[in-house]
């Protein structure tokens, strides 16, 4: 089940709900962009922008699955920030090299540099609807993204998900990460909370924050997300 959020942590209050044929429950309003189709005289260049979607959640929630298994049934694709990162990291630019430089002493790459790696990915594809898997981090990526991009996203998943059942897929996956012990994954979820949900949070205060209950197999996961995107109207 998912719902409109207003603020974190009491998601989803007052929403006029609809019910759809699978029992599913779905709202009936997002925020204007998602459910208004263009109007007369809507300008090209608003109905010609792409459409964003931010997707969140901690180490180990399931939104990287989730968000293969969007872009496969709903067409959008699929930007993972660090995999941009990594890639600008093997090119021969100077990115790259400051990139690979930072990693190495444990640092971050600033949020300027990501932000324009994802502009430059949006501006190059024949699609126009995108899902930001992991990004904004912080706050600061939040500002940046805004700022450079010189919109919000249309709106913002949020997959919610207990911290014992995501430490828990994060031991059990076996990508042979470095970080993926114990220790090091609620080191990270403690980071994640402090800076990442304050992002959740802005958003959920704009009505553009949709959170899914991260529970369960990817199957039943991905059925709760399937009525957001199926309830969209966006041209292809």
């Amino acid at each position: 089940m998912w719902r409109r959020s207003t603020s974190l942590p009491l998601f989803f209050s007052h929403l006029q709900q609809v019910r759809r044929a699978d029992e599913l429950k779905i709202c009936q309003a997002f925020c204007t962009e998602i459910v208004k189709p263009p109007v007369e005289g809507e300008s090209n260049s608003r109905r010609n922008s792409p459409f964003v979607a931010f997707v969140l959640g901690g180490p180990g929630s399931g939104k990287g699955t989730q968000c293969l298994k969007i872009a496969e049934t709903f067409g959008f694709d699929h930007i993972g920030a660090g995999d941009l990162l990594r890639k600008e990291m093997h090119s021969d630019s100077e990115n790259g090299a400051m990139i690979q430089k930072l990693m190495k002493e444990g640092s971050i790459a600033p949020s300027e540099v990501t932000v324009k790696l994802i502009k430059k990915a949006i501006e190059s594809a024949e699609n126009r609807k995108f899902l930001i898997d992991g990004f904004p981090r912080s706050e600061e990526n939040r500002v940046a993204y805004e700022r450079i991009i010189g919109a919000e996203p249309n709106f913002v998943l949020f997959f919610d998900c207990p911290e014992e059942v995501m430490v828990k897929r994060v031991l059990n996956r076996n990508e042979g990460r470095v970080d993926d012990n114990e220790h090091t994954v609620k080191e990270r979820l403690k980071v994640y909370k402090a800076i990442t949900l304050p992002v959740a949070n802005h958003y959920a205060k704009k009505g553009k924050l949709y959170k899914v209950d991260g529970t369960g197999t990817q199957e039943e996961i991905f059925e709760r997300v399937r009525p957001i995107f199926a309830s969209l109207r966006l041209s292809t």
